[in-house]
């Protein structure tokens, strides 16, 4: 297929394939005219590349999912795509831990408002209640 065909069928465009090419994640032929073609095992190669770009992966931790794909038919299953899985995983569990963090302090001063606002104001004011800030 040339490269418009695979683009549409990969929901992406043709640029971003040229792209990828670039970063030899893709693999096209060359056909008699200089013109790209795919193959199928290609579509799932692009397929795979864009979900691990969905997920967070950068260009660099796709590479050795995409040799483990066109060695095994899984880029999942290697020593080299376990370790990226691991190295990410342990990124995202540190950025969990931080927006927990956020999360409490947050909490906590929204409670602390929210009691600062139900109290009365301690000194009498000459001002309306209604229009009165403490």
């Amino acid at each position: 297929m040339l490269i418009g065909e695979l683009a549409e069928l990969a929901g992406t465009s043709a640029r971003t394939l040229r792209y990828y090419e670039e970063q030899g994640l893709v693999r096209p032929q060359r056909d008699t005219h200089g013109y790209r073609q795919y193959d199928e095992a290609e579509l799932k190669v692009v397929h795979e590349i864009r979900s691990l770009l969905a997920v967070g992966f950068g260009m660099d931790d796709i590479k050795p999912f995409v040799e483990c794909l066109r060695a095994t038919g899984s880029g999942h299953v290697c020593p080299d795509s376990v370790a990226v899985l691991r190295r990410k995983l342990a990124e995202v569990d540190g950025l969990l831990a931080e927006l927990a963090d956020v999360r409490l302090r947050l909490h906590t001063q929204l409670t602390q408002a929210l009691a600062h606002r139900e109290t009365p104001c301690s000194s009498p004011s000459p001002t309306p209640p209604s229009t009165r800030s403490c």
